[in-house]
């Protein structure tokens, strides 16, 4: 049976969860494809249902098969838990050893020419969410820098601060942290405290400054004073705050959490791009919307009404409603607003 409240069609853009074989035994797809109208097409010849067991949870970029990126970057989530774990045991931040084994990595991570699609499938999160978020939220900070033309020595400290912007959850109870349904009031206030504690934590920090530790404390603050934890708006808030912001929100929307799956990839920037009005900063954020958009042409992609095509042109002026190629006609987004990109093939 398929999985309740989803139609078949519904799972393309899917990632399998095992392989899956004909009556015969004749192997028709294996673990961690991405499902397409083909397998469609070729479940239904062979009288193949999915269920929900058959599905596993995928994000916005859908990258098959593990690059070399990808093992490099399992690899460097798994050193940082390791070293966020001992700052919930000592209380203190082994900082020497994050610029030794981490920092090198994340910067190796968006090095060179690979397709943001591709980092971005690396680092989102499936079930070790709080440890690559650290991760990705510096690689993705770092990336921000670059573009806004940050000098290295400020990238690097940018990379810094954005990495241990989450420092302060290693103080949270781990019942609190992990837990997978709805918070109380009680344990969100106790969770929104990790933001004082993380600046606590980082300013009495030997070799760390006072800007990179307002980071872990403004992380969660918004243009119009909406956030927290002090409501602070605009110019109270520091601009590597206002980058990390914007990478926090990106990875948080495109990861598996303990309660929730990933967002689509259309929500996830349509969802950035009103955020610019009022909450994240609009040139920060707008300019992020159009490095993605633009590192997209010539990929394949799946719409929200089921059909597959590849980007050619994004408009600058509407970078989130690109001219799509199907076949041999052409569609452009920006005249069919009920149609959005749901999900990057690569």
């Amino acid at each position: 049976m398929e999985k309740p409240g989803l139609t078949l069609e519904e799972t393309i853009g899917r990632r399998l969860a095992r392989d899956l074989f004909n009556g015969s035994g004749v192997l028709l797809a294996s673990a961690s494809s991405v499902i397409t109208h083909d397998h469609i097409r070729m479940f239904r010849k062979h009288g193949l249902e999915l269920t929900s067991n058959d599905i596993a949870s995928t994000g916005p970029y859908a990258e098959t098969g593990a690059s070399v990126r990808s093992r490099m970057i399992d690899e460097a989530v798994l050193e940082a838990g390791r070293l966020f774990e001992e700052v919930r045991a000592t209380k203190g931040i082994p900082l020497a050893d994050l610029r030794r084994n981490v920092i090198p990595m994340i910067q190796e991570a968006i090095s060179g020419d690979t397709p943001l699609f591709g980092l971005f499938s690396a680092l989102q999160a499936k079930d070790d969410y709080t440890y690559r978020h650290h991760f990705a939220v510096g690689a993705i900070a770092s990336l921000i820098g670059k573009w806004v033309g940050l000098e290295r020595q400020e990238q690097l400290q940018l990379t810094t601060a954005a990495l241990l912007h989450d420092v302060g959850k290693m103080l949270i109870p781990e019942d609190v942290l992990n837990k997978p349904g709805k918070l109380t009031a009680d344990e969100y206030t106790v969770m929104k405290s990790h933001t004082v504690m993380g600046y606590e934590l980082l300013k009495r920090t030997v070799g760390l400054t006072h800007r990179q530790a307002l980071v872990a404390l403004q992380h969660h603050e918004r243009l119009d004073g909406s956030g927290y934890p002090f409501g602070v708006t605009e110019n109270k808030i520091d601009g590597f705050s206002r980058i990390v912001s914007v990478a926090d929100m990106f990875h948080a929307m495109t990861s598996k959490r303990v309660y929730r799956d990933p967002s689509p990839f259309y929500e996830v920037l349509f969802q950035m791009e009103r955020d610019t009005f009022g909450m994240l900063d609009p040139a920060i954020t707008r300019l992020f919307v159009e490095k993605i958009m633009h590192s997209l042409i010539g990929q394949s992609v799946l719409l929200t009404d089921g059909r597959e095509g590849v980007i050619v042109m994004v408009n600058v002026q509407e970078p989130l409603h690109p001219l799509i190629q199907i076949g041999s006609s052409f569609v452009d987004l920006s005249k069919e607003s009920s149609v959005y990109v749901k999900q990057i093939f690569a």
